[in-house]
């Protein structure tokens, strides 16, 4: 501790109107944050001022991030505007790195009042990259749409901030560091952690460790391909995976964090993931799973690139719930899906008489229910599935799931799929995404396909592709009443629901910092025909949505950036 006490100055700044920020944060270009006079430190303050000053001082607050580039100048303004702002200990991950479900459990076992985590999720970073900011409140989820409007008004019109320039951790070393500051009775603390020891703690009380490791290191093996695509995760999954349930080294790839995911796109899917694909082809691995940049989100592959939609998976998962000792213990207390996502969970949670939730896409609504006792398992078509342990997606807790069905059922990736299809019927799905779309160009389509469609003498109508014939049942833009508090959430997307129960769903995604990203989602069900390709089974739902939305014409586009 230094014996001369640290200066806290108020340093008068300008507003910036454009730092609304989504269920997923302030997302921006990275030269946004670096150009833009005081912009970082504008928004920091906005978050620290939503927070009442009695609930701030002497605050517990979590700080981590994915690692991507600007993330460790990020976490030392953070640091010197926490202090000066009243917050008493900082808990951060070593290196100021931390996953996002490991930043969710964190500020549960601590029982912080939040944590600010830096991440861009699985867009690209580095220098032309993206930085993101959000915002978890205490119960470990993102802050609802009260609190982040709070933040965007206070943002608007913020003419000052506080700091304490003088202010300098050392990220490197694990332990506590203690800080004098002026005209303040207490000393700031900041506290080092290693994240990975106490998200590990928080898995070894929810899975079968023993059987983990006898069915990755045991008498019989499974081979692993593990992809951390240059994120967050790497070190969780050698530390988890490799050093304690036993996974040989060569199971974990691209484990090192970098500041620009080694130029890849943190993304895991079909086309970012592509050499995961390409390395499974060959039957030379049984399981494989790839995780974006800040490790909430995964995809699941089988032998020979056997891939298991995310709607698949979360509801493999449902059907096998009992195969993880948590569930032994906790019950089930409900099933839930974002709207996009395919009903393939809706069918296991009516088998199984549990209760299941449609809600809007963003994991805040999961969390809410989550809170009140209503939920306990959840998933959604972009590459998330969570339980209640903490209130984010976790993309190793969905792989640790997978290694426990499979360790139970002794059973291929493939065939337990397969097996789940027979039983329940299969949903088809499939999701376009139009990536970087002109933003006028977006907005403007999406208005008029909704004239279009909530127009009453849509309803009924007939599409005839091929020999397939679909007729509206119902259209709509989706809107949600949270069960528990009775909130209304609308324009959550564009719904053609037709009477055989196929979907067609348009939404405009607002996470990306360079332009508008629209996507199209399919989904049909089929009893019988569960063995067929996806893209041939859906092609004709594919055609009328892009014939309704007019979208190829309307966006100078002529596919798709990428089809999952």
């Amino acid at each position: 501790m230094d014996n001369c006490p640290l200066q806290v100055v108020t340093v008068p700044t300008a507003p910036y109107p454009d730092q609304r920020p989504s269920t997923s944060g302030l997302r921006k270009k990275v030269y946004v944050f670096q150009s833009r006079k005081n912009y970082l430190h504008n928004f920091i303050q906005s978050i620290f001022s939503s927070i009442d000053l009695r609930d701030r001082q002497g605050s517990t607050v979590v700080v981590g991030g994915d690692g991507r580039f600007f993330n460790r100048e990020a976490i030392e303004v953070i640091v010197q505007m926490a202090a000066a702002n009243g917050v008493g200990h900082l808990i951060i991950g070593h290196h100021g790195i931390m996953s996002t479900p490991a930043n969710s459990c964190v500020i549960r076992k601590f029982k912080a009042i939040g944590g600010i985590i830096l991440t861009a999720s699985h867009n690209p970073g580095g220098p032309d990259g993206d930085f993101g900011i959000k915002f978890n409140t205490a119960n470990g989820g993102p802050a609802n749409e009260v609190l982040t409007t709070k933040i965007f008004q206070i943002s608007r019109t913020l003419e000052k901030f506080a700091i304490c320039p003088g202010l300098r951790v050392d990220l490197t070393t694990v332990g506590r560091q203690t800080f004098d500051l002026e005209n303040k009775f207490k000393p700031f603390t900041v506290e080092i952690i290693d994240s990975v020891e106490s998200y590990a703690n928080l898995l070894r009380n929810i899975f079968d460790f023993a059987a983990l490791k006898e069915l990755l290191s045991g008498k019989n093996p499974i081979k692993l391909r593990l992809d951390a695509m240059h994120g967050v995760v790497g070190p969780y999954l050698r530390r988890i995976l490799c050093e304690e349930l036993g996974c040989p080294g060569s199971s974990a790839i691209n484990c090192v964090p970098m500041e620009d995911f080694g130029g890849q796109h943190p993304d895991p899917n079909l086309t970012y993931a592509a050499d995961l694909v390409d390395s499974m082809r060959d039957g030379q691995y049984d399981f494989a799973a790839a995780f974006d940049g800040d490790g909430d989100r995964n995809m699941i592959l089988g032998k020979h690139s056997f891939f298991v939609t995310p709607s698949d998976s979360v509801a493999v998962i449902a059907d096998n719930i009992f195969c993880i000792p948590y569930f032994q213990h906790t019950g089930v207390r409900g099933f839930a899906r974002s709207m996009p996502t395919s009903a393939a969970l809706d069918r296991v949670a009516k088998a199984t008489k549990i209760e299941l939730y449609e809600t809007p896409t963003g994991w805040k609504f999961f969390g809410n229910l989550m809170d009140a006792g209503r939920l306990s398992l959840c998933g959604e078509e972009s590459f998330g599935t969570g339980g209640d342990h903490i209130r984010e997606r976790d993309g190793l807790w969905a792989v640790l799931a997978w290694l426990s069905i499979l360790a139970i059922r002794r059973q291929s990736v493939e065939d337990i799929v397969q097996d789940h299809w027979r039983k329940y019927g299969r949903n088809y799905f499939t999701r376009y995404d139009y990536e970087n779309v002109d933003i006028d160009a977006a907005c403007e389509m999406m208005e008029d396909l909704e004239l279009v469609i909530t127009d009453k003498s849509f309803v009924k109508q007939r599409f005839a592709v091929g020999d397939k014939i679909f007729q509206v049942e119902k259209a709509d833009n989706f809107e949600y009443t949270d069960p528990v508090d009775s909130t209304i959430s609308r324009n959550q997307g564009l719904r053609l629901i037709f009477t055989d129960g196929s979907r067609i769903i348009f939404r405009l995604s607002g996470t990306s910092s360079d332009g508008a990203t629209v996507r199209i989602y399919i989904d049909s069900y089929e009893r019988e025909s569960i063995f067929q390709d996806t893209q041939v089974m859906l092609a004709p739902l594919v055609t009328i949505a892009l014939k309704i939305s007019q979208l190829h014409q309307r966006t100078g586009r002529s596919g798709p950036t990428v089809i999952t």
